[in-house]
């Protein structure tokens, strides 16, 4: 990326850019959602070694994404915590079934 990014309004369109192939938003879909999991189990059991198992997760399937599907740096190396928002809102419009209009707002379908 050539050009820093000073605020999130131009950040999510980057976001979504760096995820455009199916298969790299299913892994962080599956991440997040294993991390999730992970994260209330913790919580209701209190076996905090689950909280690695969220950290782990939700990053390792992500990456996974970006490296071999992609072909593109996380954006997390350069923008921590919104790419860590983003993932969420990514799988919350996701979830939500406005993913594809999304895309499509940002002309990236």
């Amino acid at each position: 990326m050539a050009t820093k990014i000073d605020n999130y309004a131009d950040f999510w369109p980057f976001y979504l850019g760096e995820h455009r192939k199916p298969t790299t938003r299913a892994l962080h879909y599956f991440g997040t959602s294993a991390g999730l999991t992970c994260l209330v189990a913790a919580l209701a059991t209190q076996a905090w070694w689950l909280l690695l198992g969220a950290f782990v997760s939700g990053y390792l399937f992500a990456w996974i994404g970006h490296f071999f599907v992609e072909k593109n740096r996380p954006a997390t190396f350069t923008y921590p915590f919104w790419s860590f928002i983003s993932d969420f809102r990514m799988f919350g419009t996701w979830i939500a079934g406005r993913m594809g209009a999304e895309l499509e707002r940002h002309q990236l379908r």
